[in-house]
């Protein structure tokens, strides 16, 4: 049984849960950071699936904190947001400043499809959509990237270029909440 003071201890130096890689960080436009986005979106749905490899049922059922999803949510949830990034981004370079709409991510978690579903659906719904998302952003010009869509909830605009790099984070940041928890459980 650990004592009060190993806990504390413990707690002290373990990692941030909520965000394992820290928050996203808007940074300046340049043609090797969109490359590595580029690259980060190409390759998540790998390494999402690498991520939950060999994991069974009781373990996709782990919530990656307290309070939190279960692994197989986080994976749902990946695929849902992407699915609106990829539209909100068709919208963004067909019409001009769209207003996007917004949806409630943690209602969409507990959804019967969710649910029910198992997480390979997900996986592979996403090995498709991000084939077709990068195929459609790795020829932009300057100026596409500098386009914008108003976010409602954020009340503000913000530019493909913002909305790249947020979605690469995105990919990585749950990706990461699933190995810190196979890390932590030793799985």
């Amino acid at each position: 049984m650990t004592n009060n003071r190993q806990q504390i201890t413990d707690n002290r130096t373990m990692p941030d849960l909520h965000y394992p890689i820290g928050k996203y960080e808007p940074q300046p436009f340049s043609e090797d950071l969109k490359k590595q986005w580029l690259n980060d979106i190409a390759s998540l749905p790998e390494r999402l699936e690498y991520a939950i490899i060999n994991l069974d049922e009781e373990q996709l059922q782990t919530p990656y904190r307290g309070g939190g999803w279960t692994v197989h949510q986080l994976v749902h949830h990946i695929a849902d947001s992407h699915m609106n990034a990829y539209i909100r981004f068709k919208w963004v370079l067909t019409e001009n400043n769209p207003t996007i709409k917004t949806y409630n991510e943690k209602l969409w978690a507990e959804l019967n499809d969710v649910k029910t579903l198992p997480v390979n659906i997900s996986i592979t719904l996403l090995h498709a959509l991000h084939r077709r998302w990068v195929s459609a952003l790795q020829d932009l010009s300057d100026d596409d990237w500098n386009k914008t869509l108003y976010h409602p909830e954020a009340e503000k605009e913000l530019t493909l270029w913002y909305m790249l790099g947020n979605y690469a984070w995105h990919g990585k940041h749950h990706t990461a909440h699933i190995n810190a928890l196979r890390e932590r459980m030793n799985w």
